[in-house]
């Protein structure tokens, strides 16, 4: 089945191939028509490309890539069909959103827009422009396959089926997984601290326009911004970017070239001082200093007297702890998607390598079911915070078994039930439309002749 056949590298080597293969200025040569669908065309280069593209950045290629890579691309050709027929929607803003993320991936990779340019021998808006049209074929045919496995459910004697056709040594072994919820005040500076820290940023200012140091210079003395400091405070931005602190963004590109902001206040960061070195429509190259003023022993200590009281609301059981984290917590995530750390398969089954060093030193000392008292520690941005933290569950290490895993065990079953579902819609719709498939290709790669037998030759 199409789905269970693909791995998570192959997965990504579809999703990402085309992208990559634009902004990847070596190129293996093309050398002919893999397949038709429609009025779709199917490349051998696009394949190769994406095997290689994966290659240059460190992914593993799973054995039978090429051929896995090749029933993908006429399924997804299909589906992409589909969906125009469907006229399921996928907007212009979606298809942009896409674009621009994937861009900044590569920027990442290479370090700058300048040198992905020249890798590339393209500007970014052509890389974009090559792009787009199998951005939005690959967002198509997304749609098409969440419409056709969105009413698929799993009952618990189907899960119970899946479990028992698992071979007794093949179950997987788990860690022991938490589950770990938080409420976190970060308090705010004194307003003398914050308007000792404004006067520090406008002498910077008044320091640079006199030429008596470079904003580089005091980026690299005095900024508290780690992902920036080592390089003179320089990032390159753009203004559709989500990720970006929203005053920094919006200052930043409201300055002409050259320009240098006062003072900007952040409320997740503290204050920068900006500068625009150059701009080009929504992507600009800026440097930053950023200063976060101090939080002294009396905040910290107000803060926890304020979360000893919700603490005691808790355990009184006059508010629920979800209900508390969205009333009282300075962490946004907790506001949106609850209180409790997440895997990265979005699960609140966490490991504890997937923590901070202090939240795992309180986690050692806990019970299931016991909320710490309120205990100072340190965000991930270096600011000083305050938390309850609460033990939902702890399991054993131990084989995969229906008692511990079910909700584990149960999403495996849907998604394979959602596979089984695409794959009887694949096999019904196939014959519905026009496909071709190279004689190469059937012979390198035995199941593509599933998909057709007349001969490309001379096409």
């Amino acid at each position: 089945m199409y789905i269970l056949k693909r791995t998570l590298a192959a997965s990504l080597l579809f999703l990402t191939g085309a992208m990559a293969a634009q902004a990847q200025p070596k190129k293996i040569k093309a050398d002919g028509i893999i397949a038709v669908v429609g009025d779709r065309i199917i490349l051998q280069s696009d394949i190769k490309n994406s095997i290689e593209d994966a290659k240059r950045q460190g992914s593993t290629v799973p054995e039978g890539a090429e051929c896995m890579l090749m029933e993908q691309a006429v399924v997804s050709k299909v589906l992409m069909l589909q969906a125009e027929k469907d006229s399921l929607p996928v907007s212009d803003e979606d298809v942009e959103a896409e674009l621009d993320q994937r861009v900044r991936h590569f920027i990442n990779q290479v370090g700058s827009q300048q040198a992905l340019e020249e890798y590339a021998g393209k500007t970014v808006y052509q890389i974009k422009d090559d792009a787009r049209e199998s951005v939005r074929e690959n967002k198509l045919a997304s749609a098409m396959q969440q419409k056709i496995v969105s009413g698929v459910k799993i009952t618990p004697t189907e899960v119970k089926a899946f479990f028992d056709r698992i071979p007794k040594d093949s179950l997987p072994f788990f860690e022991s997984e938490l589950e770990v919820g938080q409420i976190t005040i970060i308090p705010k500076a004194s307003r003398d601290l914050e308007q000792y820290i404004v006067s520090e940023l406008n002498n910077y200012k008044r320091q640079i326009e006199t030429k008596v140091a470079s904003f580089e210079q005091l980026a690299q003395r005095y900024s508290e911004d780690p992902g920036s400091k080592d390089r003179g405070g320089r990032y390159q931005i753009n203004r559709n970017e989500k990720t970006w602190d929203p005053a920094f963004l919006s200052a930043s590109f409201r300055l002409k070239n050259g320009e240098i902001s006062s003072p900007v206040k952040s409320e997740k960061f503290g204050y920068f001082l900006i500068q625009m070195m150059e701009r080009r429509g929504d992507d600009a190259d800026v440097r930053l200093i950023l200063r976060t003023p101090p939080v002294t022993d009396a905040e910290i200590n107000q803060a926890k007297a304020k979360l000893d009281t919700v603490r005691s609301k808790i355990i009184a059981g006059t508010i629920g702890f979800n209900e508390a984290a969205t009333k009282y917590s300075d962490d946004e995530a907790a506001k949106y998607s609850g209180p409790f750390l997440l895997n990265r398969d979005g699960s609140p089954y966490v490991t504890i390598d997937q923590m901070d060093k202090e939240m795992v030193a309180m986690l050692s000392k806990m019970k299931v079911g016991d909320f710490s008292q309120p205990t100072p520690f340190t965000t991930e941005q270096g600011k000083k915070g305050v938390r309850i933290v609460y033990l939902k569950s702890r399991s054993e290490p131990h084989r995969m078994n229906m008692s511990d895993d079910y909700s584990k065990i149960s999403q495996a079953a849907l998604e394979e039930k959602k596979a089984q579902a695409l794959d009887k819609w694949i096999k019904a719709k196939l014959p519905t439309y026009y496909i071709m498939v190279d004689d190469d290709a059937k012979a390198e790669c035995p199941k593509m002749q599933r998909f057709a037998s007349t001969d490309l030759k001379g096409y």
